[in-house]
């Protein structure tokens, strides 16, 4: 007798525990049930079923714009490693749609054009992006015209399909994970104003982790953005080859219109 996919095995699990659960929860559930099920792509396919989740997005199932109202859209994530069955009148309509740089984010319906996380922009002293997932997404759309070492970068994607934007390790998500021309991963940590020397002790943990888990013979650099590079990460990095620091800027012009 052939087995679900385990998406199906997900949507069973919360229904069977109630319609409000835990994702350690389904996991022992199909593990009871079902034999030889990778705990991984079971908290994927959570991710991935779950309207509301922002890495929804980074998994083939849901890469392109839509309402979610089709099979994959049954979870609502209330919280860290906790769903419920989702419900349009109690959750609001979610959709998957393209922000203004040109990359899947997800949003619910009724808010428009306003940013779905209610957060204030970060304050600078200059100008800055007002998230960090705007900055994510604009090196993310960019990548190609970024060099490292004389080598063009392009998104890492895995054997599932799954793209390089906040990819998730067992210590994290990284940010972005590239891989470049030659086959060598790269790991960016992005810092919306200024990056503090704590960043190499964060990015270096994703860089282990992406070194024992995908590299395999390839070398694995790192790459730190923010608007400022202080010179206490300055110093520290001097020591760590493997990791570049970029400083980014973003400019604002006006044009006057001559009216005919």
């Amino acid at each position: 007798m052939s087995r679900p996919p385990v998406w199906q095995m997900v949507k069973e699990a919360v229904i069977n525990l109630g319609g409000k659960t835990t994702y350690a929860q389904i996991r022992d559930f199909i593990r009871g049930k079902y034999d030889d099920v990778n705990e991984s792509t079971i908290t994927c396919q959570t991710i991935v079923c779950s309207v509301n989740h922002p890495s929804r997005i980074h998994y083939p199932e849901n890469q392109r714009p839509r309402k979610c109202d089709a099979q994959y859209d049954f979870l609502y994530n209330t919280g860290r490693g906790k769903v419920e069955l989702y419900d349009p009148d109690t959750h609001g309509l979610w959709e998957i749609c393209v922000n203004p740089y040109g990359k899947l984010e997800v949003t619910q319906a009724e808010l428009g054009e306003e940013d779905e996380t209610g957060l204030d922009p970060v304050e600078t002293d200059g100008l800055a992006f007002p998230l960090e997932h705007h900055l994510r997404d604009f090196i993310a759309v960019n990548i190609e015209t970024i060099r490292l070492n004389g080598e063009k970068l392009q998104l890492y994607r895995d054997a599932s399909g799954r793209d390089g934007i906040e990819y998730p390790t067992d210590v994290g998500p990284i940010d972005i994970l590239a891989q470049d021309t030659v086959g060598n991963l790269i790991v960016f940590e992005l810092k919306l104003s200024k990056g503090a020397d704590r960043a190499i002790g964060q990015i270096l943990r994703y860089m282990g982790w992406v070194q024992k888990h995908l590299a395999g013979p390839a070398q694995v650099r790192g790459i730190i953005v923010a608007s400022t590079i202080d010179e206490k990460l300055q110093y520290a990095v001097s020591l760590v080859p493997s990791i570049t620091v970029f400083e980014y800027t973003l400019r604002f012009d006006l044009k006057q219109i001559a009216l005919q």
